[in-house]
């Protein structure tokens, strides 16, 4: 298989930190028939834990979240490499970042033990559109860029 990177979106919800949490939140996900590409847990504190969730089919898991009460924070993006596991199989994804002086601020992987790997890539928000364009993503299936706020203009000098 040879490596590939897409955009993804992602959603977060924060949860009391206690035994059952993401036990809950990923049993109502499997009876809605929501597909995940990936699953993370971050804790935010000694108290709370951030579920994240990245969806197949955004739709799904939004219209699912609505239906059972469940307050998602997203979409938020970020990209997931995948392929072969290889020696150096991120280097490249790395340095075309670093040398468009983007800065990659997390990322977690896996590989599967079969051979393959997945990897997923956070940048910040107003760095997504480029990484997106440097990592030979179409524009077409990348979030467009942020919009800036308009600069008010100036007051009227008034005599």
């Amino acid at each position: 298989m040879a490596t590939s990177v897409r955009s993804v979106d992602y959603f977060y919800t924060t949860v009391v930190d206690q035994p059952g949490e993401a036990a809950s939140l990923l049993s109502m996900l499997k009876e809605s028939g929501v597909q995940l590409l990936a699953f993370s847990i971050v804790p935010t504190g000694a108290t709370h834990t951030q579920l994240m969730i990245f969806p197949e089919a955004t739709e799904h898991l939004v219209t699912t979240a609505r239906r059972a009460g469940l307050v998602l924070e997203g979409p938020q993006y970020a990209f997931l490499v995948q392929g072969d596991n290889e020696l150096g199989a991120l280097c490249d994804y790395h340095q075309r970042l670093a040398d468009a002086h983007i800065n990659v601020f997390a990322a977690s992987g896996v590989t599967d033990g079969r051979g393959g790997f997945g990897y997923i890539l956070y940048v910040k928000p107003e760095d997504f559109y480029r990484a997106a364009q440097v990592l030979g993503i179409r524009a077409s299936r990348v979030p467009p860029p942020p919009s800036r706020p308009e600069t008010p203009p100036p007051p009227s000098s008034r005599r």
